[in-house]
């Protein structure tokens, strides 16, 4: 499935229907009076948030949504039938953001979130309602209210308990796939990842979203490289992961000099970003000695890192001291922790849909 965060579209509330000119026409009866009904409705434009999406791709294919008309009224007082509301299905964390792709109109976050967009047209009067004592025939009627109709942006801005951030190699593919279930591409070449990648991780008995998006450079905040497009996919996380890269050599891939240029983008691009609690990971160590290792932990620590997690994306080491710290950050328990003779037998236990 391709990966789209952004899309534009068009929606359409429905009219509302005419009211009706009717005059009654009944045996014995000499003067009938007005019966013309009212208009139905016009549907209404819905955006709801659904589970189980985590990409805009649909509405490439489908671009313009309009809400059904009302009917029209009938004689003998008769409404007319209002239109069908229109739901579009969205992924959880979709933004809709005015023609400016600036202003928020609407902001999904929550599984199941149903929000009226736009309403739709009201529909006409009957000419009974135009009955008085001084217009005892009334011919006029109401056309219906027209539907509201407006191009808007959706923006997907993905929900991760976790964000991972560092420049373009520093091993974050290698690290997602080891600790979850993500089979993210490896590369040795720049710009490996081309769109965010989501993982569960389990971790003593806890659970949480990790999310990865494309390695930054200098300038990224300003639209260098690609991985400032994606710096919005990680401004709801509630700690990110800075991931360092050992062995880098040449300018901007000193560990110090790396931790800096990441610290400006995030505080370059705002949203908050720059606020978020950070882990600092030096990466790769099965790669060099520990006296290397322990000198640039030094070093990241003197250049502003509370503090350094020597880790091995490759090999393991050190991911479950990490992944100790991000449990810190995270609300109460997802996963109930149980007995470990239940829990074992329950790992065995075959998969079924019944339970």
């Amino acid at each position: 499935m391709h990966f789209l965060d952004q899309a534009k579209i068009f929606i359409r509330s429905g009219q509302g229907g005419p009211g009706a000119v009717s005059f009654r026409r009944e045996k014995y009866v000499e003067y009938g009076g007005p019966d013309g009904g009212d208009g139905g409705k016009g549907g209404d434009i819905i955006f709801e948030a659904v589970a189980g999406l985590n990409t805009l791709i649909d509405f490439r294919y489908s671009q313009h949504f309009k809400a059904q008309r009302g009917g029209g009224g009938a004689g003998k007082n008769r409404t007319g039938a209002g239109g069908e509301d229109l739901v579009i299905r969205v992924p959880i964390g979709t933004q809709v953001l005015d023609d400016d792709r600036e202003t928020v109109l609407l902001d999904l976050t929550e599984a199941g979130q149903r929000e009226v967009f736009l309403r739709g047209g009201d529909g006409g009067r009957g000419n009974l309602s135009y009955k008085s004592s001084t217009n005892r025939a009334p011919r006029q009627h109401g056309p219906g209210w027209p539907g509201t109709e407006m191009y808007v942006w959706l923006r997907l801005k993905l929900l991760a308990d976790v964000g991972l951030v560092g420049l373009p190699n520093a091993g974050k593919s290698t690290f997602i796939n080891q600790i979850s279930n993500t089979k993210a591409k490896v590369g040795d070449y720049a710009f490996t990842t081309l769109r965010p990648q989501l993982g569960v991780v389990r971790h003593k008995a806890r659970e949480f979203v990790l999310a990865d998006i494309p390695g930054l450079i200098a300038g990224a905040a300003e639209g260098a490289g690609i991985g400032d497009r994606f710096l919005g996919h990680i401004e709801r996380c509630r700690v990110l992961i800075h991931l360092i890269d050992i062995t880098g050599t040449g300018p901007g891939k000193e560990p110090a000099e790396a931790l800096r240029i990441i610290e400006d983008e995030l505080e370059a691009y705002g949203g908050g970003l720059e606020d978020k609690p950070r882990l600092i990971a030096l990466n790769k160590i099965d790669q060099a000695d520990g006296e290397l290792a322990a000198a640039y932990a030094q070093e990241l620590i003197a250049a502003g890192a509370d503090q350094v997690f020597p880790i091995s994306g490759a090999t393991g080491a050190g991911i479950e001291a990490l992944l100790d710290a991000v449990i810190g950050y995270l609300p109460a328990a997802t996963v109930t922790e149980r007995p470990t003779g239940e829990q074992e037998e329950a790992d065995e236990k075959p998969w079924s849909p019944l339970g």
